[in-house]
């Protein structure tokens, strides 16, 4: 796993009303400082890479499944150039952390839109954009988002 990327197995307590589930909470690895909380559905087919800031974002895809993909772009990180696949979604609820400098992206998995909930830990301001994208076929990374498996 990438330095200083944590995910977290979510736990669902159910019966026959339905689930509740904690995402992140004070006190554990996942948690980080919340200054904006958003929600995103991306429809099938559609990859949204790659993302890179100097802020923490932590994922929970909530609905349907992705493939979740992290590249560790850190020039003094001792997993420089790694990158990491995390297969994540309702059927497999985690919440993973992502530290700043870690280029990442996802693409929905199955016939049905993809649904993330995420936190970071600086807002949106379109006066000060520090989100840097990297097309999702950037040689420099070589990520197949072809192969599900890569």
């Amino acid at each position: 796993m990438i330095n200083g990327v944590v995910i977290k197995k979510v736990v669902k307590h159910s019966d026959d009303r339905g689930f509740f589930a904690e995402l992140v909470k004070f006190g554990e690895e996942t948690f980080h400082e919340v200054l904006q909380t958003s929600y995103s559905e991306t429809k099938p087919g559609v990859i949204k890479a790659w993302h890179i800031h100097d802020y923490w974002e932590v994922w929970c895809i909530i609905k349907g499944q992705a493939q979740v993909v992290l590249h560790d772009m850190r020039p003094d990180s001792p997993t420089k150039g790694q990158t990491d696949v995390i297969n994540a979604g309702e059927d497999n609820l985690l919440v993973i952390a992502i530290p700043g400098e870690v280029a990442h992206g996802y693409k929905p998995l199955g016939p049905g839109p993809m649904g993330i909930i995420y936190h970071a830990s600086e807002a949106y301001n379109p006066d000060n954009i520090t989100i840097r994208t990297i097309p999702y076929d950037d040689p420099g990374i070589g990520f197949d988002w072809k192969n599900k498996d890569n």
